[in-house]
């Protein structure tokens, strides 16, 4: 038996908040799902996505198969002080390689804060478009990210886009799994 093709993505597209609002679920359902998260995490995500579309810069960027069923979504903002993510990437920065460090990177940098690709449609390059999509023209003189430690197709397509580490082996709070911050200068070639 050979397993079904893989849908190819048809079309990326910019979506405003309203775009993303009629279809959070379905962004939702592909995040669970790429993230193999329970399936009750959706519903507790759903507040924090539409808090997320209210920061200063937040853009996303969605990619659609034939059928126009999403295939990937990535989202972020101009990170920024005040912000959870920003105060514990800070703290970890700084304690473990110095303010000066902490700085450089965090003064002027657009937050990659979810991409996801369903998992029948990974290994097609759909990742790596929706970043550069989603970051050209942020203005930002970096984009910041984390990810869960360990092998995974995410870390093979930071480390194709030369994202470096910035923090390794990092525990935020109220997760116990290590988690590593990775950056880079923008623009993306």
């Amino acid at each position: 038996m050979t397993a079904a093709p893989s849908p190819r993505v048809a079309r990326f597209a910019e979506l405003t908040g309203d775009d993303l609002r009629s279809r959070l679920r379905e962004a939702l359902v592909l995040y669970v799902n790429a993230m193999r998260y329970p399936k009750g995490t959706a519903e507790q995500r759903a507040p924090m996505w539409l808090a997320h579309m209210l920061r200063v810069g937040w853009r996303c960027v969605a990619a659609f198969d034939a059928e126009d069923r999403m295939a990937g979504i990535a989202y972020g903002y101009q990170g920024a002080p005040g912000q959870w993510w920003h105060e514990q990437v800070k703290r970890g920065v700084t304690e473990r390689h110095g303010h000066e460090v902490a700085e450089r990177w965090m003064e002027d940098y657009f937050e990659l804060t979810e991409l996801h690709v369903r998992p029948d449609s990974q290994g097609q390059g759909i990742g790596g478009e929706l970043i550069r999509k989603l970051v050209a023209g942020t203005g930002n003189a970096h984009v910041l990210l984390s990810t869960p430690e360990g092998p995974s197709r995410a870390w093979n397509l930071y480390r194709k886009l030369d994202f470096v580490d910035v923090l390794r082996e990092y525990q935020f709070a109220g997760d116990p799994r290590p988690f590593g911050v990775l950056g880079r200068t923008l623009p993306l070639a």
